[in-house]
């Protein structure tokens, strides 16, 4: 991403003992390094059920629902209802049986702050129900 590796990298583990709001107070928190150039990622997968995955055609129900959920909910801001996504969001304990595996989108929601909105900038399925999708968070959304 960077070939001349001229950008400095910290990683964050996360708190599994703590929840998602949590997290995205963590974001916060580190949201004023973005105005000296600090690039913030969080990683992972949009699903996130490796029990389920499969070699067959087309993508699972439950994992299509819970991706359009959150893509729905990124792309208009509705962060509360992402840090609360495992009692809001369709079959969620199905695609995140842990709540952890998306406690890093969540520092990067808080990181972006309150008036971003995320875009959808790439997505591809796998293995029938791993969603590739990767937001962008804009500070001053379009």
């Amino acid at each position: 991403m960077y070939p001349e590796a001229d950008i400095s990298v910290c990683q964050l583990s996360v708190q599994i003992k703590k929840d998602g709001t949590h997290h995205f107070n963590i974001g916060k928190a580190l949201s004023p390094l973005k105005e000296k150039g600090v690039l913030i990622v969080g990683s992972g997968s949009a699903t996130h059920n490796l029990r389920a995955l499969r070699d067959a055609p087309g993508v699972a129900s439950w994992a299509m629902d819970f991706d359009s959920w959150l893509k729905e909910s990124l792309v208009n801001g509705r962060y509360e209802d992402v840090n609360n996504c495992m009692t809001k969001a369709p079959c969620a304990k199905i695609a995140h049986p842990y709540p952890d595996y998306l406690y890093p989108l969540r520092v990067a929601m808080g990181a972006a702050g309150g008036n971003a909105k995320a875009e959808l900038i790439h997505h591809r399925w796998s293995k029938h129900a791993l969603s590739y999708a990767s937001y962008k968070f804009d500070s001053q959304p379009k």
